[in-house]
């Protein structure tokens, strides 16, 4: 029997993703997979039933999953759906048990095997499958983009009859890929750009795309790739030379998120009223309550003479490419599993082991575990 896999529409608010292009259903396909998707899924990126070949429709998503082996989707599916599911189904989404509870619950009750795309370990064997990785590079590259249109200046020194302008200052606050990611974006476009991160080793990288890297002196490296917490006299201690930096930028672009975690405060309330009049401040971490002290996650607003822009789900406002990107990933996650149009999960590997959240009525991840049983 070949595997059944199922695709749901999207239903949260300003969600415009979907977890199959047509390229991947093709692959998929190739694999053996018998694939069944929900009408009008691929719609918010302007992809109609009529672009997938060799998928199945239908209306109803509970009818969908009933019998499915695979269910995917973009963000977590409602009670109603896993309820639905099949028991030993899988099922295959970012889920974020710490704010999904009883969703997780749910799952673990009803024997579903996840594999919570944003548990994928940060190793370069999975480089392939890292859906945060993915999206985090598309929301730098937006938010670069979001900030050259947000302030009333241009970004590139250009010469004209009159004079010349200076080029645009941008700080990057934060370089994993979404600071990486922003840039080289506000490079391409001419600013002059400024990188800063707790952690020293992004030196290298910073400074191989052109921006200059600020260094502070304290390596707050921690483990899975991100920032340990930080002392106050290391905090204090970083304030005083990224300060003036913070001041003297027209735009600052933050990025600093932890998975589980609130955002952490990289600007504090002084900073930002010490910046320069006309400054803007785009912070991507506004899911986890943002970067500043000002920040309103969804909102823009105003501290002063300064515009704090705090745009949520990020990656959504390129639903084309965060789509493609998305589906290959889980492509490539379901590669590892799907072998001779069977379901075959080798525990012993490492990325399919640290990605499941729940599996045999367990929560596998033992830091959801703490969350969802404490």
């Amino acid at each position: 029997m070949p595997v059944k896999i199922a695709v749901l529409k999207e239903t949260r608010p300003n969600e415009r993703r979907v977890a199959l292009v047509p390229a991947v259903a093709d692959k998929l396909a190739k694999l053996g997979a018998e694939l069944h998707m929900q009408s009008e899924a691929g719609l918010a990126v302007k992809l109609p039933d009529t672009a997938f070949k060799n998928v199945t429709f239908a209306a109803n998503p509970q009818g969908l999953v009933s019998d499915a082996d695979i269910v995917v989707s973009v963000q977590p599916p409602s009670l109603d759906v896993v309820n639905a599911m099949k028991e030993g189904a899988i099922l295959i989404s970012f889920i974020y048990a710490h704010k999904e509870v009883e969703l997780t619950k749910l799952l673990r009750d009803k024997k579903i095997t996840t594999f919570a795309m944003e548990l994928v370990p940060r190793i370069t064997r999975a480089q392939a499958m890292d859906a945060l990785s993915s999206q985090a590079a598309l929301a730098g590259y937006y938010g670069a983009l979001l900030g050259a249109t947000s302030i009333a200046r241009m970004m590139p020194m250009t010469t004209f009859a009159t004079g010349s302008i200076r080029p645009g200052t941008v700080l990057v606050m934060g370089v994993g890929v979404a600071g990486l990611s922003a840039i080289a974006t506000a490079r391409r476009i001419g600013a002059k750009v400024e990188g800063y991160d707790v952690r020293p080793e992004v030196k290298e990288q910073v400074e191989s795309l052109g921006a200059k890297f600020i260094d502070t002196g304290v390596d707050a490296r921690g483990a899975g790739g991100y920032a340990r917490e930080l002392t106050q006299e290391e905090k204090d201690k970083i304030a005083s030379v990224v300060t003036k930096h913070i001041q003297a930028a027209d735009i600052i672009i933050t990025t600093a998120a932890i998975p589980g975690r609130p955002s952490p405060k990289l600007i504090n309330k002084a900073q930002i009223d010490g910046m320069k009049s006309g400054a803007v401040i785009i912070d991507l971490a506004a899911e986890g309550g943002g970067n500043t002290e000002y920040t309103v996650p969804g909102e823009t607003v105003s501290a002063g003479q300064v515009t704090i822009v705090a745009p949520l789900n990020v990656p959504s406002l390129l639903g084309e490419h965060a789509s493609e990107l998305y589906a290959k990933n889980q492509y490539n996650l379901m590669e590892l599993f799907i072998k001779d149009k069977a379901i075959s999960i080798d525990w012993n590997d490492e990325v399919l082991a640290k990605s499941a959240l729940t599996h045999a009525g367990e929560i596998k991840n033992e830091a959801a575990k703490k969350a969802v049983e404490a």
